[in-house]
């Protein structure tokens, strides 16, 4: 598991109240129980603010889409993090 997926999973576990939460690529919003619209927004905030990044309502939106995954979402983070440097 990578670094930013380590601490992709520290935040939903921390947005979602769930100790137990676990990641991998694959993963999908469906897959983690209560991943709604709000929670959706949640996400999105917390990782924004742990990582000091920001994105764009089409970036936060694809996450939800068909075939997208946090795989997908954390290559996303770190694309972000490598322009911030």
């Amino acid at each position: 598991m990578s670094e930013t997926m380590k601490q992709v999973q520290d935040v939903l576990r921390n947005v979602f109240d769930d100790d137990e939460l676990t990641i991998e690529p694959a993963t999908t919003s469906a897959d983690i129980d209560g991943w709604d619209s709000m929670m959706h927004i949640n996400v999105i905030i917390a990782v924004e603010r742990k990582f000091g990044v920001r994105f764009a309502a089409a970036e936060s939106n694809a996450i939800k889409e068909p075939g997208q995954n946090l795989g997908t979402f954390c290559a996303l983070v770190d694309r972000k993090l490598a322009a911030k440097a």
